[in-house]
């Protein structure tokens, strides 16, 4: 169980959870059922990290994420937190880099299942060939994420 809370920002309203003094979720989904609404001094950091990051005022987060999933998705958010702001990778650069080489469809699939939003930036991967391709929050959520960092 953990503590959540909703926010309001440029791209729409997302949920943020931290569990154990890590951020781990933030999507723009709804709440999950067992979690409960409340406020902490890390999601009020998180929640200014995001808006300043929005607001083009913040190129790095610096709350403690911590993402749950497989092995091989962890390794891929991990990979992707080592994106620099205003950079991109490809699925298969991405695939390679966590050893995987013929892996792009399930780092494709490790993106679509990360629970933590802006702060492990998958928003960050584009198609092989530059075209931007999936993205959980929509693809003009996207582009507008790229813009912001100048892509």
């Amino acid at each position: 169980m953990a503590l959540g809370k909703y926010i309001d920002t440029e791209i729409g309203r997302l949920y943020m959870a931290e569990e154990n003094g890590f951020i781990v979720m933030l999507t723009s989904g709804q709440a999950p059922e067992t979690d409960t609404l409340g406020e902490s001094p890390l999601l009020t950091q998180a929640a200014a990290e995001v808006a300043e990051y929005l607001a083009g005022k913040r190129r790095k987060f610096t709350v403690p994420v911590k993402a749950k999933g497989t092995p091989f998705q962890e390794k891929v958010w991990n990979a992707l937190q080592r994106i620099p702001f205003g950079e991109t990778r490809s699925y298969g650069q991405i695939a390679r880099e966590v050893g995987s080489p013929k892996g792009a469809r399930a780092v494709g699939m490790a993106c679509n299942r990360n629970p933590i939003l802006l702060l492990i930036p998958c928003h960050r991967i584009v198609g092989s060939t530059g075209k931007l391709v999936g993205f959980a929050a929509g693809l003009s959520t996207k582009e507008r994420l790229l813009k912001l960092e100048g892509y």
